[in-house]
């Protein structure tokens, strides 16, 4: 079970010669029971909040003496109002809905079960009255008629805050919400920290709103793109690598003078005849022109100077991703890998959220401070939420491992089958099918040590966020190097975990064998992965710079169609990141494969010279690539015996 063994058992690993797709067992099995039990345990707290009544009070909704709305329901000891009838009142409605406990996020009212939700705003006492009469939905405390609304001296505190907001039921949950949901500002300014200025956030949320057919259409571009680049990588790998380089200088250069441009025009264009709120917001677009244009200025440079000192190692790139190209022809279902994972997580993740809804309304009635009913666990049970976050960690980075898993097994299955004709009719189906069957524990138990280095980030995360404003310099610093540390520790395991699991698909061997054989394997290919490996990932880059910056420049012509009123700040930034985003969700599957293929090749050399009995599995552009590279290394006078040793497997 542990990483550690005994010498003797790592001497034997360590002469044990590799078998790709000969053998296959079953991997980590007690990490596939344990992840088994820890899944049985999400089920049973989604189970407990849905039995305890959970789900009735979440998607009916109850109000605060405790009663579910469009039902019958129980006394509760000792607390009034409790064990009415309201199978005619099937909805709940707050008396103050903008009254908002901005600490716990939530509405701070007496919520009272309906049978209508007013469709209209209600100015007076007389307008609520009325509705209650003609709708038969009273708006004010069950002890209240409405004959009363009009002449109690109580009506002022049992009744609805005037004026009664225009309100819609929320569809499947039944709750009345204002139809106008500018009372939830303070809410959204609570939430939004980094935003000081209340007006510069409604000016923002005003530039959102009015652009949302822009930004939806932007997303949808940047989608179109990466698929784009998918089949074109697929198709002219050799030439990618050169239009790629030309196309993100002209992009860079393009999108700099652009904004250069526009900062310059807009700064020329008079402003006298322009109304105040137009010229706030004039001034706000100036302003963030200025700053996108020194932005793109300086990222342009840094990506120059860059590009400048890596020039010679472009070429080796070339016959590499040629190669990964290869493998996107007869491996066509890569391209998708990313909708499966992306509909997995999204499944998992409203599976998740309704479960947390649900436990926010389980447990026993308790009756609070203000004699209103609030629902609450005790005991251990108290505890699930804690389960329930790691729970969502855990299973959704063993999602993204099983797709690290899948990529490298058909990879795997590609590079060691020395007939291509005779590869599975789907290689991705054979892979996922070889996980399903013998890898499932190894997968949990790579997850589980991310997770493990997740947890305290996130806590480390929440304490900085908490303490904003509060921790002297040297606790901000301290807190601030240890979030850095352990992410830079996660980063390390992920690419650990994916060639792990890429020697689990070649040998069949547990993750901690797999984890260290690949780790030997890295090392004493230091230079190759530094040389190779590093410049296809930074080529891969390029093509997410180059979709964001597509999108970016496509947005700014857009956007500055609106620009007397409306805010670009956060429109464009929102474009640009779903962009980047959807660029990373599909090159990342290029860059696994380009690490998949490094790692096949890197063994394939080392257990294999070519003599009978030990051919090489790489095709002939492969060992081209060998030969290429070493006469270009030679050439830059980095061609040392260290390199000649390393190469000369490849000597026939």
């Amino acid at each position: 079970m542990g990483c550690c063994s005994s010498a003797s058992s790592a001497a034997q690993s360590s002469k044990r010669e590799w078998k790709p797709l000969e053998d296959r067992s079953c991997t980590d099995i007690p990490w596939l029971l344990l992840f088994i039990l820890f899944c049985i345990g999400m089920g049973f707290i989604c189970g407990f909040s849905v039995a305890t009544g959970a789900a009735a009070r979440l998607v009916s909704g109850y109000d605060s003496y405790g009663n579910i709305c469009g039902q019958k329901n129980a006394k509760l000891e000792a607390i009034p109002n409790s064990g009415m009838d309201h199978t005619q009142r099937k909805y709940v409605f707050f008396l103050d809905p903008c009254n908002l406990d901005l600490i716990n996020r939530k509405i701070k009212s007496v919520a009272l079960c309906v049978t209508a939700c007013p469709r209209q705003e209600l100015k007076t006492l007389s307008d609520v009255q009325k509705f209650a009469e003609m709708n038969g939905s009273a708006l004010c405390s069950y002890n209240l008629k409405p004959s009363e609304y009009t002449t109690s001296s109580k009506a002022s505190v049992l009744c609805p805050k005037l004026p009664v907001p225009a309100s819609a039921p929320i569809p499947f949950f039944h709750r009345c919400a204002p139809v106008n949901i500018s009372c939830y500002a303070k809410f959204a300014e609570a939430l939004i920290t980094f935003v000081s200025d209340n007006s510069v956030l409604h000016r923002l949320i005003s530039g959102v709103m009015t652009s949302k057919e822009i930004i939806l259409g932007l997303c949808l571009l940047s989608l179109v793109l990466s698929m784009i680049l998918m089949v074109i990588i697929r198709y002219i790998s050799r030439v990618l690598v050169w239009i790629l380089t030309i196309l993100v200088i002209l992009g860079s250069l393009g999108g700099t003078g652009v904004l250069w441009w526009l900062y310059a025009k807009q700064r020329r264009s008079p402003k006298e005849t322009v109304i105040p709120e137009q010229l706030q917001i004039a001034e706000d677009n100036l302003r963030a022109l200025l700053i996108y244009a020194i932005s793109a200025t300086v990222f342009t440079v840094i990506l120059f100077l860059i590009m400048l000192v890596m020039r010679k190692r472009v070429a080796l790139t070339i016959a590499l991703f040629h190669v990964a190209g290869k493998v996107f022809i007869h491996l066509p279902l890569l391209v998708f890998q990313p909708f499966w994972t992306f509909f997995a997580l999204v499944l998992f993740w409203a599976y998740w959220i309704m479960t947390l809804l649900f436990l926010g309304t389980a447990g026993s009635a308790v009756q609070n401070e203000q004699g209103f009913v609030e629902f609450r666990v005790s005991g251990p049970l108290q505890y699930m939420w804690w389960y329930h976050v790691v729970g969502l960690i855990w299973i959704s980075e063993f999602i993204l491992a099983c797709q690290q898993m899948t990529v490298a097994g058909a990879v795997v299955t590609y590079y060691f089958t020395r007939d291509k004709r005779n590869l599975p009719f789907t290689p991705i189906l054979a892979s996922v099918n070889r996980l399903i069957r013998y890898h499932l524990g190894t997968v949990a138990k790579g997850s589980f040590i991310i997770t493990l280095v997740k947890i305290p980030r996130m806590i480390l995360m929440y304490m900085h966020s908490q303490l904003k404003g509060k921790e002297n310099a040297c606790a901000r610093c301290v807190l601030k190097s240890c979030i850095c540390c352990l992410w830079c520790l996660e980063k390390c395991l992920n690419y650990l975990n994916q060639n792990a699991y890429t020697a689990t698909a070649i040998n069949s061997t547990n993750f901690c064998t797999s984890a260290k054989d690949a780790f030997v394997i890295l090392v004493e290919n230091a230079l190759r992965v530094a040389a190779i490996n590093t410049v296809g990932d930074f080529m891969l880059f390029l093509g997410k710079v180059l979709i964001v910056c597509s999108t970016g420049l496509a947005g700014i012509m857009l956007l500055n169609y609106q620009q007397d009123y409306t805010v670009w700040v956060l429109p464009l930034i929102i474009v640009c990141l779903f962009a980047f985003l959807v660029a990373h969700c599909f090159l990342s599957i290029y860059e696994m494969v380009v690490d998949v293929l490094f790692l096949c090749f890197a063994i394939d050399t080392k257990y294999n010279d070519g003599s009978p009995g030990r051919e090489f599995y790489m095709d002939k552009v492969l060992m081209e690539f060998v030969e290429n590279s070493r006469k270009a290394m030679r050439e830059a006078g980095k061609g040392g015996v260290a390199d000649a040793r390393e190469l000369k497997p490849m000597i026939k």
